[in-house]
């Protein structure tokens, strides 16, 4: 192709892309699916976690006009994190701009009982199940990981549904025998012990040593176990 037919077909192209008449359009289907493909691709998820993104329906009343740019979108710095109003702008020469309010519910893993169970209750894959809840329903810290909780007692009655958490849950129990592992970055020493306190993951539990009957502080890091960071 000749300089003079290329320099013809970019002169072409740029007229056209300055002739409003092929500004794009858009109707609300379109700004919907932008708007929730935006939503998700802009909003935190938690590990494992899944979000329902819901689009309140544009006025009727509202003109959509169109746009020679491509539309942006953003989300206020200030929400709550289940309503937002998303602001859609057209950075045309003559701009326009729309808040679409968006309801966002973030639904995560949470393990809970397949039905009612009974204080001191072993834990396992017949009595507990991962189901999928609305985040803002959930209070204090949930167990996700059925092998973590698998051999861990409940320390209450518990109704079917209830989720399964550090409160209602010992993974070392009272007077039950308990690994101890106490280590550094160079060696690890292991011995066995008798729970003195109800511990779930993370938490600090007095333990007696079996062989010299001292008393120790260890964290609970699995069933029946505990480490001592030397």
């Amino acid at each position: 192709m000749s300089k003079l037919k290329i320099l013809i077909t970019f002169t072409v192209i740029y007229l056209a892309v300055l002739n409003p008449s092929t500004a794009m359009t858009f109707d609300r289907d379109y700004l919907y699916n932008f708007i929730k493909s935006y939503v998700e691709s802009n909003v935190s998820i938690p590990a494992q976690g899944k979000l329902n993104v819901e689009v309140s329906p544009i006025d009727p009343r509202i003109s959509l006009q169109p746009c020679l740019s491509p539309l942006s979108a953003n989300i206020p710095e200030k929400h709550n994190g289940r309503n937002v109003n998303v602001k859609i702008v057209c950075p045309d020469e003559e701009p326009w701009q729309l808040f679409i309010p968006v309801k966002i519910q973030t639904i995560v893993p949470i393990l809970v009982t397949r039905m009612r169970i009974a204080k001191g209750t072993l834990l396992d894959n017949s009595n507990i199940e991962v189901i999928f809840k609305d985040s803002g329903q959930i209070r204090g810290t949930v167990l996700t990981d059925p092998k973590i909780v698998t051999g861990a007692r409940t320390k209450r009655n518990l109704s079917q549904g209830s989720a399964i958490t550090n409160r209602n849950t010992c993974f070392v129990c009272k007077g039950q025998p308990v690994n101890i592992i106490a280590k550094s970055a160079s060696f690890e020493i292991k011995s066995f012990g008798i729970a003195l306190k109800d511990g779930s993951l993370g938490e600090l539990i007095p333990v007696e040593n079996k062989k010299s009957g001292r008393v120790v502080q260890g964290q609970v890091s699995a069933i029946n176990q505990v480490v001592i960071n030397l």
